[in-house]
């Protein structure tokens, strides 16, 4: 019999998306906090002078959804005073009870002290989001035991939860570049990755360890960055590091690693091996800031100047002095800057359109806040206009008024010789296949003009490293004739989805396409059909409440289906996230299922556990998974982008038709092909007793609450194999005799329960 592979390969630009209603921009979210204390505030200020912990809130409340006993804290540095009624909160909903909103843990809410406009936090994250991951933000009211003290910018914690999202792991060295102590005048406690030394104790108060361990592999970052800066790209993500230097100088962010204090930005390492950088604190962006660490820029004609090479000759500042030195990563970070400038800052462009919708949903709210730093009349004139009164003790210099700024900014910085000069340009993008099989050899082909250097970028794995190779003008690499602008390259396409983007670059300056790349891509998504009975069915990638194994653990699991009419072999078949290792996990000699029936595969790295468990876990944000079969030749695969944690993604019809998002139907048939609030109410109904637990020989279930009609019982062993399937009208009994000593799960409707069989 000859299989058959149909692929649909499409070509499309691509980044990844991450939206929750928490962040919603145009929305204020309502954060009201009850302490049992009256004296709260003074406890608040107190655990700020000493040991910095929370103390215990009785209550948050986060739009009408209410949890006790929540940890709150007062957070900042410049923005922090005992003596000020509106102080930045750090609420930690898990502190003591195992909370969560919508998946978040941590809320940060900062309290706009240094901004008039109320929109640099907000607004310079929207930007930021278009070349590299970072926060979610948006706008909180928050009220404290009833009273409201004001409008606050709230932004996306810098967690486990987010590096874990974005990064494709959450247990690896993560560092805050920020001095424990704070930052201020006649410190010199600077996270400017500088290397001192092998000795861990001389970088504790420059940096704030998150993580359980760490601190020799960021002694290791910055002896290469100093030392061996040719080798930087092993432990460094360079791409992003230029990507948030260009941000930070084209958006005068001068709190941050380019400024006085070289901090305000997170260090992540990846399962590659590399440090990933993740911008944080942008309350000062736009040029609310002014010390560059050589100077002060106290005007706003100085902020429009500021040199975009700032810092390029400082061994001070090794992350822009060192990756500058080398001619390609230079011509990247002038790339990268050009970009931001060009996407956003022509004169009064989308930035300003932004800034004026989010100025639109706060009006009413700042005008209603009875303890902001500023007027009103600041608030509506900032966007514009420079700001040189109020503030929390009045400012240092003019706030300068944003569009003033950056319009000046724009016309300063497109008249320098860098942005002038003649730069590449990329057009064309072909394939010479568009119905590529899995191991064929694709040339990518683009017509490029003004370049000495072109090369692709590709990888098969979203949270990989792109791998470069050179693309040729020399008629040898079916690109046509030699010379004629036309560069080619070949590479094996595996299966599932390629991400590549192109780069170019002359003497001058580099260009990509897409312009924002490493962080948009091109893909093509190669993807297998099922040319057999065995499919996956239904997966979950976010696991919090739906089903736990064995083990009472909420992981990942993937349902697969048997929609044939014979026993599948089951150790003929392997599963796996990786085209390059399908072969991650493979089924054991005689497993076996039946027509009609389900097995699950647990996606949570637990090899030692009982049950089928893979050695490996499903993204949530998007990936995909690949059926093969004993020669690793697909058999079955499914693409998706992020999912909603407890929202299951499956076929309906059942076994049949396409992916859907859905109501999860563990090991069972799946039977809604959306999620809405009626399907979530008609489970909340199901109200189960099951008895007695353990059980010698038989087994009673009840159902409290009676139903209109029946509702289908299933019960299966921890290898995933159905042993039973009834249907429960009120009263059930069930003869155990016949199965084996073990756990066992009970699953009505989506009500489940583990049952122990002695």
């Amino acid at each position: 019999m000859t299989k058959i592979l149909t692929l649909i390969c499409a070509l499309f630009v691509t980044s990844a998306a991450f939206s929750q209603s928490f962040y919603d921009e145009g929305t204020i979210q309502e954060i009201k906090i009850t302490f049992a204390q009256s004296n709260w505030d003074a406890l608040l200020d107190a655990e700020k002078a000493g040991n910095d912990g929370y103390i215990m809130a009785q209550s948050v409340e986060i739009n009408g959804v209410l949890f006790d006993s929540v940890g709150v804290k007062y957070k900042g540095n410049s923005t922090y005073s005992a003596n000020q009624t509106k102080n930045p909160f750090h609420i930690e909903l898990d502190t003591y009870k195992d909370h969560e909103y919508q998946n978040y843990t941590d809320i940060k809410l900062s309290n706009v002290k240094n901004d008039p406009s109320f929109v640099r936090e907000v607004l310079s994250y929207q930007v930021l989001r278009n070349y590299m991951d970072a926060p979610l933000s948006n706008y909180a009211n928050v009220y404290v035991n009833g009273a409201l003290i004001g409008l606050y910018s709230n932004s996306e914690s810098v967690s486990k939860k987010f590096v874990n999202k974005r990064y494709g792991s959450k247990t690896n060295t993560r560092v805050k570049c920020n001095p424990p102590a704070g930052a201020g005048p006649g410190s010199s406690d600077y996270p400017n990755l500088v290397y001192i030394s092998q000795d861990s104790t001389q970088y504790y108060a420059k940096y704030e360890l998150k993580s359980d361990y760490g601190w020799n592999e960021l002694i290791n970052l910055c002896d290469t960055l100093n030392n061996y800066v040719n080798d930087i790209e092993k432990i460094l993500d360079v791409d992003r590091a230029l990507w948030m230097l260009a941000f930070d100088n084209i958006l005068v962010n001068l709190d941050s690693y380019i400024g006085e204090f070289a901090q305000n930005y997170y260090l992540y390492r990846d399962d590659n091996g590399r440090f990933v950088p993740t911008v944080w604190d942008l309350n000062e962006s736009f040029g609310r800031f002014s010390m560059t660490g050589t100077g002060n820029l106290n005007t706003t004609t100085s902020k429009q100047q500021l040199s975009h090479l700032l810092h390029q000759n400082d061994a001070n500042y090794p992350l822009v002095s060192k990756l500058l030195s080398i001619p390609s990563y230079k011509k990247m970070y002038l790339a990268h800057c050009k970009t931001i400038l060009e996407d956003n800052f022509t004169n009064n462009g989308p930035y300003y359109t932004s800034g004026q919708a989010l100025q639109s949903t706060i009006d009413a709210a700042v005008q209603a806040d009875p303890n902001k730093f500023y007027t009103y009349a600041n608030f509506t004139s900032n966007l514009t206009n420079d700001v040189t009164t109020g503030g929390g003790g009045g400012p240092p210099s003019a706030t300068p008024g944003i569009t003033n700024l950056m319009n000046g900014r724009y016309t300063y910085l497109m008249a320098q010789s860098d942005f002038t000069a003649t730069e590449p340009t990329i057009s064309s993008i072909a394939l010479s296949n568009n119905n590529p099989a899995p191991g064929d050899v694709v040339t990518f082909t683009a017509n490029v003009l003004n370049e000495n250097t072109v090369y692709l970028g590709y990888r098969n794995n979203p949270y990989g490293v792109f791998e470069k190779v050179t693309m040729f003008d020399d008629g040898l690499h079916n690109d046509g004739a030699a010379n004629d602008d036309v560069y080619g390259t070949d590479i094996t396409l595996a299966g599932g989805t390629t991400q590549y983007y192109i780069y170019a670059e002359n003497a001058n300056i580099g260009k990509f396409s897409p312009t924002n790349a490493e962080h948009v891509f091109y893909t093509i998504e190669a993807l297998v059909q099922p040319i057999g009975d065995l499919v996956i069915n239904e997966f979950l990638a976010s696991n919090d409440t739906t089903m736990a194994d064995q083990d009472g653990e909420f992981d990942d699991w993937i349902e697969l289906y048997n929609k044939g009419n014979t026993i599948i072999d089951l150790s003929k078949y392997s599963l796996s996230d990786d085209a390059s290792d399908l072969g991650q996990f493979t089924f054991p000699l005689g497993a076996t299922l039946a027509p009609n029936s389900y097995v699950i595969v647990w996606a949570d790295g637990d090899l030692n556990q009982s049950g089928y468990h893979a050695d490996f876990k499903i993204s949530a944000s998007g990936e995909t998974l690949y059926l093969s079969d004993s020669t690793l030749s697909y058999a079955d695969s499914v693409q998706f982008t992020a999912q909603t944690t407890d929202v299951s993604y499956g076929r309906f019809p059942n076994g049949t038709g396409s992916f859907s998002s859905m109501t999860p139907t563990f090991n069972a048939e799946n039977m809604v092909n959306n999620v809405g609030v009626e399907d979530e109410e008609s489970v909340a109904k199901i109200d189960i007793t099951v008895y007695p637990n353990p059980t010698d020989y038989k087994l009673n279930i009840k159902l409290n609450n009676p139903l209109n009609e029946g509702i289908a019982v299933t019960i299966f062993n921890v290898q995933g194999k159905t042993i039973y399937k009834g249907t429960l009208e009120y009263d059930l009994e069930i003869n155990t005799t016949p199965w084996p000593a073990g756990m066992y799960f009970v699953l009505v409707g989506n009500h489940s329960e583990k049952v122990i069989v002695k």
